[in-house]
């Protein structure tokens, strides 16, 4: 896929960044204002949304989870939701990095969109310098 702008794809640990206001979260939001001006595009997986949902539930409920994912949906980013050819991207993905299947599909997502991953999580250091990334700071 052809862009025209810069294109950026917020990992779980970015969004969770920015939900709770860890360090990094002033980085996730300038990429969010950036959106908003419309000087950049960012994208975030399905699987994102699964996981901060999951996440949400076993540490503060269902109730905080449902307004979380609600916050989401209200950002300036397009939900990428899963598609043949992104299933095989992401499916090569774990089978040759050994990676969880949601990095895998989020990994995909980079690849296919042309974006950087912006994220804090150790577990895409494996698919350096493949990927291009955004590294924000871990915890």
């Amino acid at each position: 896929m052809i862009q025209d702008k810069e294109v950026y794809i917020l990992d779980t640990s970015a969004l969770l960044t920015y939900i709770e206001d860890e360090e990094g979260a002033s980085d996730v939001e300038n990429f969010l204002i950036k959106a908003e001006m419309g000087e950049v595009e960012i994208y975030i997986s399905f699987i994102s949304l699964t996981e901060i949902f999951y996440i949400s539930i076993q540490e503060k409920g269902e109730i905080e989870a449902l307004r979380r994912i609600g916050l989401i949906q209200s950002l300036m980013v397009q939900i990428v939701e899963s598609y043949k050819d992104l299933n095989m991207m992401a499916g090569r993905l774990k089978a040759v990095n050994r990676i969880s299947l949601a990095d895998s599909f989020i990994a995909a997502l980079c690849r296919e969109y042309g974006g950087i991953l912006v994220h804090k999580d150790p577990e895409f250091e494996k698919m350096s310098p493949s990927l291009e990334a955004y590294q924000l700071p871990y915890k």
